[in-house]
């Protein structure tokens, strides 16, 4: 069994908010640890006095639950593990998986034994949305891949942090990276993630046509890392190779990109 990654910085935000009425929102791009993240707050709550049963959690991407199409049923399925007379702990993974999701999370919401916690990995769980959808009751909590001190805590004994670093910028900042051996299967599993995050969130989301001038913005995007970019200077670049592009249509695909995660905004 492979030992989780502490990730102390969100754990300890998920134990200031406990039992405090909001429901706890963690946000992120795919694969960054928010499953692991409710994993250890749920090993944190059985270590001080919570019972297993009054922990109730539904991962949403897990086939078993490929029934749960819409908010009724989720309700359902939840309400008839509730403990009566008892604080239950309330975690659903990829709730947005589910069609109107926020009427069932806001009629767990105001069972006053009831604290709700729910993740979403991809655009169809935005801030903006969230604010509409949940009524303003809920705290997001934005969640990251490794930092590189946490990266570090997984090999205790090296103090090499020259080395560790240059690893950490080539084989990236996602946990599951650190159990794969071979620079091969690394590189698939991050294309997996990038192809995963355009084609499922982005792509479908926002009904984009032209899949080939998204993956060369992406492509722009990474190769100009660290210096200013302008929207018209992508569009100007993107047209110049031959491939005419709006300013518009740019500004559709950065904002669809940023609130996926694989970009962030600076300044």
């Amino acid at each position: 069994m492979v030992k989780m990654i502490s990730r102390d910085q969100y754990l300890n935000n998920l134990i200031r908010l406990k039992d405090k009425e909001v429901i706890k929102v963690v946000t992120g791009i795919r694969r960054c640890g928010k499953s692991t993240l409710f994993e250890l707050y749920q090993e944190y709550l059985m270590n001080h006095g919570v019972s297993a049963q009054q922990i109730i959690k539904f991962n949403l991407e897990d086939g078993d639950y490929a029934e749960i199409e819409e908010y009724k049923a989720l309700y359902q399925l939840v309400k008839d593990k509730i403990v009566p007379d008892k604080m239950n702990y309330i975690f659903l993974d990829e709730v947005q998986r589910v069609k109107d999701f926020q009427k069932a999370v806001d009629s767990l919401y105001i069972k006053k034994n009831c604290d709700v916690y729910i993740t979403g990995s991809n655009a169809f769980l935005l801030s903006g949305e969230l604010a509409t959808l949940l009524s303003g009751r809920y705290i997001e909590i934005k969640m990251l891949p490794l930092s590189f001190k946490e990266y570090c805590s997984v090999f205790p004994t090296d103090r090499n942090i020259d080395r560790l670093y240059q690893q950490y910028l080539i084989d990236s900042s996602f946990p599951y990276v650190l159990q794969l051996d071979h620079q091969r299967d690394i590189r698939q599993y991050l294309e997996g993630i990038v192809d995963s995050i355009i084609l499922k969130d982005i792509v479908a989301r926002n009904q984009i046509s032209d899949v080939n001038m998204l993956q060369s913005v992406v492509r722009f995007l990474f190769d100009n890392i660290g210096n200013l970019c302008s929207i018209k200077k992508i569009a100007d670049t993107m047209t110049s190779a031959g491939r005419k592009i709006t300013v518009h249509t740019v500004e559709r695909y950065c904002t669809a990109l940023i609130d996926s995660f694989i970009f962030y905004r600076v300044g």
